[in-house]
This record gives C-alpha cells, structure tokens and sequence, in this order.
C-alpha cells in the first residue's frame, strides 16, 4: 500500500463512500474471496465459479477492492474472464480484524443501490439485483431516457470549465461541433458563449429533443444550436462537422463498442477534423469515484460502465488513425486528436 497522503478530492470521494466500502470488504471476508485472494493470483472464471457468483458482477465488485487499493488486477485482453487478481499483504488479518457485523447501519429504502447493502453475497449469486424501474440501462422508453440525460447534467460542472478553459485552443477556425450523446444541451450551450463563429448540434435520440429545446430556449445564443436526433449505436455518425466531442459517454460501453464509436467518428470527420473525448480517466484520485459506480452498478446486469485510463484511449486513437494526439489538462481531462 502506498503512503503517499490522499489529496482533499480522493479523501473526500473516500468518506463519502464508506459504508459502502465497509459492506464490500464484508462480503469479501464472508463469502470466502479474501481467503482465495490472500496467495494470488487468482483468475476470475475459477473465482466465479468456485464461489458460484455471475462474472460481470464478480468483476464489478473485485473493481471496488482494487478502487479501494486492497486488490492488484492483471487484465491482459478485454476478456473480463482473463483478468487475475491479488490481495496486498496483510488484506484477509487487517479485514478480519476490523470489520465487524454491526459496522454498517442498513438503510435500503431511500436509494435503490441500498437495497443491496449488507446483501451483496445474494447479488453476485444472482439471486437479487436491481430492476429497470431502479435504473435501467440502456434506457427503454421515453421518459427512461429523458431522466438519465437530465440527471447526466448535474455533474457538468468540472466539464464545462475544462473546455472553457481550453476554448482558445479549441475552437478557432471550427465551424461545426457535433456533441455526440451530449444529453440536454447544457455543455453545448456553455461551448457557445467561447465560440462566436460556431453552429453547435447535440446528437442525441429523439426522446431528448424536447429537453434540447429547453435548453436553447434559455441560452444565450440560440440560433446557433440546434438538435440532430439518431442513435450512434445504430446508424453511423452524421458528417459535415469539423470537430467532434464524446462526453461522459465511451466509458459506458464495453471496449468493442467505444471502439466502434471512435470509429464511426473517424469515418464522419474531415481531414483536420478534431475529436475530443472528456470523462472521469482512472487515476489515483478517481479510484474512489469508480468504487462508488462499481458498487452501484454490481447488481444490473446491463451496464458494464467503468473508468478507463488515458492510455487505453490515446493508444486506441492511434491505432484507429488520428494523429496530434494530447491531453489537456483540467477537472476533467480532455483527449484531443486530429484526423489527417
């Protein structure tokens, strides 16, 4: 384990997150993984079948230990089944010694994640999960949809100043930017007050049109965005922009998909063209923010969302053919790269 101090952020993701990493080191004691982790490694198809547990939340919840520092992963394909694990020295007697039956208080009513709280063993045996009316991935109706692009909104904050920040960079000379999957409109409508010469669209399926229109409405500049409904999984990327943003949106997919969407982005964009992709990246400081989505996302079945680290992305772009590739930094970083 390292000794090098938490900054303020990781702490904080840290105490907000306890209960919940208490209830993960419990089931882990109980159902035996500490044991089997101790001498490592130890591959996650014998683990999931040893313990009889489903692998994808098997692989979520392990996600959670290695967040919290207590576990190592080797992952050499992106077969989850591939994937192997160890305990840090002393993680089964320091477990043992400190958790203890009545460490978390059970409250499952308020928050659907809750639910399993305390019940986690029942959840990788498949036995309990949570429903669509919990949280349902990808969203099958109307109103599914429109909730989770508003509820994506909220944490903005950190994005938008990111792009801001870096606007003088950005933006000169672009005419078009596309924001591929970019929710309501709120980061586009932000782009626009640092981009004079721009025309915004937010590609997004039809279900979010009314919420974009919202947003236009209210903005400060609404002749120059507009909506462009589709569904990026489907069909393939509208062309015609010279920049292009994936926002909060790669890390939701398993590794073939957000390949496939990179690629379609490449396929849309002209030479020149500027993709840009910002999300939370796996660092040291967000270990404790992927605990927390791990956790909640254990028990639906769906949803493989995880943290990826900037390299996986840059070596990605690379490979797929974009060139000038960086990362700028910020609250949240942003990947940029060019196509040739």
């Amino acid at each position: 384990m390292t000794t090098t101090p938490l900054s303020p952020r990781a702490l904080m993701s840290l105490l907000i997150n306890g209960t919940k990493a208490i209830d993960v080191l419990e089931t882990a004691l109980n159902i035996g993984l500490l044991d089997a982790l101790e001498p490592g490694p130890a591959g996650l198809r014998e683990l999931a079948a040893r313990f009889e547990l489903r692998p994808l939340r098997l692989y979520k919840f392990l996600d959670c230990l290695e967040s919290l520092g207590f576990i190592q992963r080797d992952e050499p394909s992106d077969d989850i089944n591939e994937a192997a694990y160890r305990a840090v020295p002393g993680l089964l007697a320091a477990t043992t010694a400190v958790v203890g039956p009545d460490a978390v208080e059970r409250d499952r009513d308020r928050y659907p994640w809750r639910r399993l709280h305390g019940r986690l063993a029942e959840s990788l045996r498949g036995e309990i999960g949570m429903t669509d009316d919990d949280f349902a991935w990808p969203p099958k109706t109307d109103d599914q949809t429109a909730a989770f692009e508003q509820s994506m909104s909220v944490g903005l904050g950190p994005v938008i100043e990111t792009f801001h920040h870096h606007a003088h960079r950005l933006w000169p000379g672009r005419r078009r930017f596309l924001d591929v999957g970019g929710g309501d409109g709120t980061l586009a409508a932000h782009v626009l007050n640092d981009a004079p010469d721009l025309m915004v669209d937010v590609y997004n399926l039809p279900a979010v049109a009314p919420l974009v229109e919202q947003t236009r409405s209210r903005c400060g500049h609404p002749e120059r965005l507009s909506f462009v409904a589709g569904d990026f999984l489907t069909e393939p990327l509208p062309p015609g922009y010279d920049a292009l943003a994936f926002v909060r949106v790669l890390h939701d997919w398993p590794t073939a998909i957000s390949r496939r969407l990179l690629e379609k982005a490449y396929q849309a964009l002209p030479p020149g063209g500027l993709l840009l992709i910002c999300e939370e990246f796996r660092t040291p400081d967000r270990l404790a923010m992927q605990f927390f989505w791990s956790y909640f996302l254990i028990g639906v079945d769906s949803c493989v969302s995880r943290l990826r680290d900037v390299d996986f992305y840059t070596s990605l772009l690379e490979e797929l053919g974009f060139e000038n590739i960086g990362m700028l930094p910020g609250g949240w970083e942003l990947v940029i790269a060019h196509k040739p």
